[in-house]
């Protein structure tokens, strides 16, 4: 997609990949940038950069795990900037063990790495489909394709959030709905600091961290 004059949201957006999407955006000459995080300071602080370098942007404060957080997210953004050409599902935490993890770990990593990206679609897709186009953007891992050692609740998660983008991908590519999923691998990241902040101890040191 073209960035420039283009609408465009992250989920995850106040700091690592979706720190750097945003900003990246601004440079390319977004129409606008919303930025979106449960950590509102954060999140003011990468709109305030984007302004500062001649873009516009909102920052929104929203819980993806909450689909009423998400819906207010994409009702804010159109209201805004009138639509929302490209979204990037971009939030993510990690949790170490294997099948021993307790439940609520289990739950609570599915709910931030899996069922945020289907309340996404779900607030999102009705207006890209009315408009015949926009562009979806699933950030997963290397461990989606292959795995995370020392942690099953992430390779999972992020296996299923690739699944997710592709079936997307297949639905609705023929509907001018594009999707992509991100893979990458160990990044410089707050994914640790992320992670303790929303599971606490069960969180996974980073070596280096991840997407």
């Amino acid at each position: 997609m073209e960035i420039r004059d283009r609408v465009a949201v992250v989920t995850g957006g106040a700091s690592g990949i979706g720190r750097s999407l945003c900003l990246a955006f601004a440079e390319h000459g977004a129409a606008g940038v919303v930025v979106a995080d449960v950590d509102t300071p954060a999140a003011e602080d990468v709109a305030a950069q984007v302004i500062s370098r001649g873009g516009r942007a909102l920052a929104v404060r929203a819980d993806l795990t909450r689909e009423g957080d998400v819906r207010a997210l994409v009702g804010q953004a159109i209201d805004a900037f009138g639509q929302i050409d490209l979204f990037c599902s971009n939030a993510g935490i990690i949790v170490a063990g294997g099948v021993e993890v307790s439940d609520e770990a289990w739950s609570r990593i599915w709910a931030i790495n899996v069922q945020s990206h289907i309340y996404v679609a779900r607030a999102v897709l009705p207006g890209m489909l009315a408009r015949g186009g926009g562009y979806l953007v699933i950030t997963a891992s290397a461990a989606g394709l292959l795995t995370q050692l020392g942690s099953a609740p992430y390779a999972v998660t992020k296996h299923a959030a690739v699944a997710l983008a592709e079936w997307l991908a297949i639905t609705y590519g023929d509907r001018g709905i594009k999707v992509s999923c991100l893979c990458p691998q160990a990044v410089t990241t707050n994914l640790g600091a992320t992670s303790l902040r929303e599971v606490g101890a069960l969180a996974l040191p980073p070596p280096g961290d991840g997407a």
